[in-house]
């Protein structure tokens, strides 16, 4: 009876998804329209698909459980700097910005950006074969967590549910687009806010309520970052390590800036108003899931049996213990949260190969019809790719992959991050200290998976043999060097900075409710 109930869920939540992708066809016939919804996407589906696209299965299986383990409650913080940082400052600072740049360039992909901004095939180039590289694994990482989600509720071999959830997705991005995946992304997004209330609801009631459960976390001991044995340090408002607690904040949330399929949801936004409105969106959003995810975590101690089999297995330990209508929704949630960064991330990678690689290098006369059939054949391939990456790693445990997942977020923050937040605001950054960027944040992502691979890691600093932590100092050292490189460097074209940063001095007539004028002066 149970199976019966998750399958009739799982079957109306696919219906659902597959049919608005057929029926988004029509705003996918241009590389434009396929790729941006013809920049017209208002702010509830921009503001859910960056919320959507940010938090996916990763977050609620795997980091949940892992810094809830490690924080305790305090990994609520995490939650709160996503929101915050992530989400109501990358608004802030790049929504508008970003949105009137990238539409004056005619820039699609991040890597168009690169170019145009900087006039630079070359920056164009490289940051496509970075995001092509590192986005893979990334996506592949995705799909972690589902295994033991779906062998609790149905006995699903592994391979199945990555099969069925990739063949799922990429039918409905190919068919629909861009357009497609945020009217999913919406819908994926009502139900993870739902879905997460529910499930902290059920899982504090079933440890008798809110103050049993904080009583019975508050009494387990652990040792704080200075070695000591301390009680209560799981219900302390920064928990046992503040520093590693810092720096996994930094990553997940300002991290967000410069990855290209969280950025490219700005090319894509109507107006003005939609940018207000989808900032208070996106950040409310962020503060339900996100937080929500995190605060879940923070009772990952009270599992320590499950915690022995991984981290991956404490938050469905959690969840066997709720009702089979409770135990579908969460089905369905961690099926939307995969399902809408898969599409985002494939999405983003087809659209910088045919864009940035393809077209300039190998069919430099390819029409937009031609460019959208080669997205959408590129779509099958990288979920086909991440999907088979996921299996195998599932089966073979390779150290290499499993390192390659880990690195993939610090090396594409790290190296596009100040390049990207720079390029909105600054006329003076040199073409040298992008290429510096570039190089920095990969080099050093990699040294680390050398380092880790060799066994070598341990003649780092214990702070820094994290990639969390390693990835978070490289970004924020690179918006110290960035502005550092650039005045010892050659300064770009005085000329050409005057053109690129016109289209913010543009003059829009808009409403008076909009906007206080001086009478005299219209005089």
């Amino acid at each position: 009876m149970q199976i019966a109930l998750y399958l009739i869920m799982l079957a109306v939540f696919f219906a659902v998804m597959i049919a608005i992708g057929f029926l988004c066809r029509k705003k996918a016939k241009s590389t434009e329209g396929f790729l941006l919804g013809g920049r017209s996407v208002g702010p509830w589906l921009t503001a859910f698909a960056y919320g959507t696209s940010y938090f996916s299965a990763v977050v609620f299986i795997g980091y949940a459980g892992q810094f809830g383990w490690k924080f305790g409650v305090a990994s609520t913080w995490i939650g709160l700097g996503n929101a915050f940082i992530g989400s109501l400052l990358a608004w802030i600072i790049l929504g508008r910005r970003t949105r009137v740049m990238t539409r004056h360039l005619d820039s699609k992909t991040m890597p168009e950006f690169f170019e145009k901004r900087y006039d630079s095939k070359a920056l164009k180039l490289v940051s496509a074969v970075i995001i092509f590289i590192f986005l893979i694994p990334y996506t592949a990482s995705l799909y972690n967590g589902l295994s033991r989600l779906f062998a609790m509720a149905f006995t699903i071999p592994f391979e199945v549910c990555v099969i069925v959830m990739a063949v799922l997705t990429a039918i409905y991005v190919i068919a629909g687009g861009y357009m497609a995946t945020a009217i999913n992304d919406f819908i994926q997004g009502i139900i993870m806010l739902f879905g997460i209330v529910a499930v902290i609801a059920a899982v504090i009631l079933s440890h008798g309520g809110w103050y049993q459960i904080f009583a019975d976390l508050g009494a387990i001991s652990a040792e704080n970052a200075g070695g000591v044995e301390q009680t209560g340090v799981f219900t302390s408002f920064f928990g046992p390590d503040i520093l590693s607690l810092f720096f996994v904040v930094i990553l997940t949330s300002l991290g967000t800036w410069g990855l290209p399929q969280m950025v490219q949801k700005f090319y894509a936004i109507k107006d003005e108003s939609a940018i207000q409105k989808g900032t208070i969106i996106s950040t409310l959003f962020a503060i339900v899931v996100s937080g929500g995810c995190y605060f879940l975590g923070g009772f990952s101690r009270l599992y320590p049996d499950a915690a022995n089999e991984g981290f991956d297995a404490i938050i469905p330990a959690m969840l066997s213990e709720l009702s089979p209508v409770l135990i579908g929704l969460v089905i369905v949630l961690v099926l939307s949260a995969s399902m809408s960064t898969l599409s985002s991330l494939s999405l983003a990678s087809a659209s910088t190969v045919t864009i940035d690689l393809i077209k300039p290098t190998v069919h430099k006369n390819m029409n937009e019809k031609q460019q959208v059939l080669w997205m959408r054949a590129l779509i099958v391939v990288f979920i086909a790719i991440s999907a088979a990456i996921a299996i195998m790693q599932y089966h073979s445990a390779n150290t290499f992959i499993a390192q390659m997942m880990g690195v993939s977020w610090g090396a594409l923050a790290g190296a596009f991050l100040a390049p990207f937040l720079y390029g909105l605001y600054s006329k003076k950054v040199s073409k040298a200290s992008v290429w510096f960027c570039f190089i920095y944040g990969v080099g050093v992502m990699m040294i680390y998976l050398v380092m880790k691979l060799t066994g070598t890691i341990t003649l780092l600093p214990d702070v820094l043999q994290s990639p969390l932590n390693l990835g978070s100092l490289v970004m924020l050292s690179s918006l110290v060097l960035l502005p550092l490189i650039s005045l010892f460097t050659k300064k770009p074209s005085q000329e050409r900075m005057q053109e690129i940063f016109s289209c913010y001095e543009k003059k829009e007539v808009v409403p008076a409710k909009s906007v206080l004028v001086d009478e005299d002066e219209t005089k």
